[in-house]
């Protein structure tokens, strides 16, 4: 890390965690922080569902909930973007504090619950969107809605022409009772009604499913049959864990999802088991505790198509994307992989 990079760090964490969040995209679009562009090669390049990337490390949801920053972003070395996540209406969230740094284990716990500006005011700013990046959506349900599962289709309808891609996310644990609908009879319901609204763009694009680490291997062999049988184009393997485990931070006791480091393992372990009941069928993203291009490497291994990472930025700033990409590339060449294709499930 450049001694630019850390001093700007230095002094977001100054600043409680939610503050410091918002100063960091306050900076990215001042024009304060160094971007390295579009970083792709014909190794790196990678085809998920049909999305052409540059390279297969995205920014997953959450970093910029509310597509405030998505010029800058398009130009920090991502292959791919993913805003929101976006309900219906607006909602405010949780209670504050909600986020919380866990610096003694490159961790992050948050107990958001969906605080967002609500799709009329995501689809005004996607109208917007820079042209040769390729942006998808998490799509939420509003905590109060008689409807949840009608929430998903209602905000693909509104945002999806704007869109590559969008991502149903029914595993995020601070919304009460949403985790309910990764049920098997709940979950198929759900997607068909998601995909049907997709089929219905102008222009459909591939539906991904984002699933919760904290589940039975029958639990996941459940998600891998319903995602076949409806077609879903990809699951995001994985959202954040109520998981403890490990932790020595002084905020290990909050609630909320976990995210960073110590869930590298145990959402890895679900993407690997992901893999052996689709067969490969389904491309996976793997998301969780991916800090470093050996931590990319290995998520490829175990059948990631394409991985994300946000809290890991927290802590090795903007300009890690592009240290990750160079060292994931040199371990593609080092092992005799021409491209990153040939190494997913390896």
């Amino acid at each position: 890390m450049s001694w630019y990079d850390e001093a700007g760090l230095r002094l977001i964490r100054m600043f409680d965690p939610e503050t410091g969040h918002g100063l960091s995209l306050r900076a990215l679009n001042a024009g304060l922080v160094r971007l390295p562009g579009q970083i792709t090669s014909p190794r790196l390049r990678v085809q998920l569902a049909g999305l052409d990337l540059p390279n297969p490390v995205g920014l997953a949801a959450g970093m910029d909930k509310n597509a405030v920053a998505l010029g800058p972003l398009s130009r920090a070395g991502f292959g791919f973007l993913e805003v929101g996540a976006t309900t219906p209406r607006p909602q405010p969230g949780n209670p504050k504090p909600r986020l919380f740094r866990l610096p003694e284990d490159h961790a992050v716990i948050n107990r958001f619950g969906f605080n967002n500006e609500g799709m009329a005011a995501m689809a005004a700013r996607l109208e917007k969107r820079p042209q040769g990046t390729v942006i998808g959506l998490n799509l939420g349900a509003n905590k109060d809605s008689a409807d949840r599962a009608a929430d998903f289709a209602t905000v693909l309808e509104t945002c999806g022409p704007m869109l590559d891609f969008a991502t149903v996310n029914v595993s995020s644990p601070n919304t009460e009772n949403l985790r309910d609908l990764q049920g098997k009879e709940a979950l198929e319901t759900l997607l068909r009604g998601v995909l049907g609204v997709r089929d219905g763009l102008a222009r459909p694009i591939p539906i991904f499913l984002k699933i919760a680490p904290d589940l039975t291997e029958a639990e996941i062999a459940d998600i891998a049959t319903v995602a076949g049988q409806v077609g879903i184009d990809g699951i995001v393997a994985t959202n954040t864990t109520l998981s403890r485990e490990g932790l020595r931070g002084g905020h290990a006791a909050e609630t909320g999802g976990l995210s960073g480091a110590p869930l590298f393992k145990k959402s890895t372990a679900v993407l690997a088991r992901l893999h052996a009941e689709t067969g490969g069928a389904i491309p996976l993203i793997g998301v969780g505790g991916v800090g470093s291009g050996a931590q990319a490497y290995a998520k490829i291994r175990a059948g990631a198509t394409a991985v994300q990472l946000y809290t890991a930025l927290v802590y090795g700033g903007i300009g890690l994307v592009e240290t990750i990409l160079r060292d994931l590339e040199a371990l593609l060449e080092r092992d005799g992989f021409a491209t990153v294709a040939e190494a997913v499930g390896a």
